[in-house]
């Protein structure tokens, strides 16, 4: 049994060290790096070793073995973050129920997305793939980073992120769910119904085994409570294990969901959307509540036909953690160009407005301790521009995640690899790769042939 055993877990091993994502190491020299934290440094060299941010200074000499990135008269900075997207994954909404806390879109990555590819191409190393906004309380979401270039959904995981989950307000959970149908939510209010019931049914159901926990102590034959996933989630977001991300644009029902978390004691909220979030800016700094908003995408439908393109520059000098989101495949690759529309539309500073999709998208998602600026020991998740971000002639040069380059425009080819097998960008790791996986593979059947046959 021992054996069987010591076998099983070898096999797990050889699972676990196949999905692990590669790092790199190298010398960016003489840069202007915009550090998004501790200010601009200009000729200055950023060294990376496996995967981390280990120096950042004049003169630093590579170790051996270490390629060198020549930066000169170029733009170093963190990897752009998007806080609100929807690719790598296969699914979005589970419309099935106005809850549905119990799925999680990281069951269902999709590797394959070319946007994935694209969206290194704008610079962008890290989205938070989300579900949609059919319920008004939908799945889990899932922070990846851009690893193009895999057939395994593992490698795709910001391994440590926090979870996430997403709610959704107005038109978008009363459209699926209520017309034509005897099911709430039919309107705004019946929108808050469901997310009181739901929130005081996680309630309860925590309870009940925190009661269990106490009677087993003492009662070996205390019968525990029925799980059920989708409670389970609930009481995590109650006990502020995941944070809310919630779909939003009216300020009228951006304070009503600030009046519910109060009222269960959630503190961990970030509104997306939230075109109308300059109305009830001061009240989202007070809450400690995030802002994820689009630069100046509204009117889409009626419920958003109030907003203003100010909207960021409000909320940012309202004091208000506040991003710059895509929800697109396309706007994802120019996040830095919305960015630079928060100086047309209200002054923000280079370091206010390159904020909006570095650090505080970060903020936002948990992650601000691994990504979102260049520091030392922060992940190297770097983008090299040939001008300022802000410019409009900017132009990613190079995207590297967790220091391997991942996008080289000097590399890419003219059909934006519309075609390309993944595995052709790294072939030779991707071969050394299977091979040890292989022989990890080879050995354990060998243990467990010769395991079988002594035991016959």
């Amino acid at each position: 049994m021992k054996n069987l055993l010591f076998i099983i877990i070898i096999l797990l091993g050889c699972q676990w060290s196949f999905a692990q994502p590669r790092t790199g190491s190298m010398l960016i020299k003489n840069g202007t790096v915009l550090t998004i934290t501790k200010g601009t440094l200009e000729n200055t060299d950023v060294l990376v070793e496996r995967g981390k941010i280990t120096r950042i200074g004049k003169n630093i000499a590579a170790p051996a073995g270490v390629p060198i990135i020549d930066a000169t008269g170029q733009y170093v900075m963190p990897g752009i973050i998007d806080a609100h997207s929807h690719i790598a994954i296969d699914a979005v909404n589970e419309a099935t129920n106005p809850v549905t806390s119990e799925v999680w879109v990281g069951d269902a990555l999709d590797p394959l997305d070319v946007s994935i590819y694209r969206a290194l191409a704008g610079g962008c190393t890290s989205s938070h793939a989300m579900h949609g906004s059919a319920n008004a309380i939908g799945g889990e979401c899932e922070t990846i980073k851009h690893r193009w270039g895999t057939y395994n959904p593992e490698d795709l995981r910001m391994q440590g992120a926090p979870r996430t989950i997403k709610f959704a307000l107005g038109e978008n959970p009363m459209r699926v769910h209520g017309e034509g149908r005897s099911i709430v939510p039919r309107t705004r209010m019946g929108v808050e119904f469901v997310i009181r019931k739901a929130f005081t049914e996680g309630k309860n159901y925590m309870e009940a085994w925190a009661k269990y926990n106490r009677e087993k102590a003492t009662n070996p034959n205390a019968l525990p409570p029925q799980y059920d996933r989708r409670l389970e989630t609930m009481a995590d977001i109650l006990k502020g294990d995941i944070i809310i991300h919630c779909h939003s644009y009216r300020a009228d029902e951006i304070y009503m969901l600030l009046n519910v978390c109060k009222d269960f004691g959630v503190k961990k909220v970030c509104f997306q959307h939230v075109n109308e979030g300059f109305k009830v800016a001061p009240e989202l700094a007070e809450f400690g509540a995030g802002a994820s908003v689009f630069a100046d995408w509204w009117a889409y439908k009626f419920e958003v036909y109030y907003s203003t393109a100010y909207n960021a520059a409000i909320l940012v000098k309202n004091g208000v953690v506040t991003s710059i989101n895509s929800d697109s495949g396309d706007y994802i690759r120019h996040l830095y160009h919305q960015a630079a529309k928060t100086q047309r539309y209200g002054g923000l500073t280079d370091e206010e407005s390159l904020a909006l999709i570095t650090i505080n998208p970060a903020k936002q998602l948990g992650i601000e301790n691994r990504v979102g600026s260049i520091e030392v020991g922060k992940d190297a998740d770097i983008v090299i521009f040939n001008a300022h971000p802000l410019s409009i002639y900017a132009v990613p040069q190079k995207t590297i995640v967790d220091g391997v380059v991942y996008f080289d425009i000097s590399k890419d080819a003219d059909d934006v690899r519309l075609d390309v097998n993944p595995t052709e960008a790294f072939p030779a790791y991707y071969e050394e790769l299977q091979l040890n996986h292989y022989r990890c593979m080879q050995g354990a059947f060998e243990l467990l042939f010769g395991w079988m046959t002594e035991r016959e």
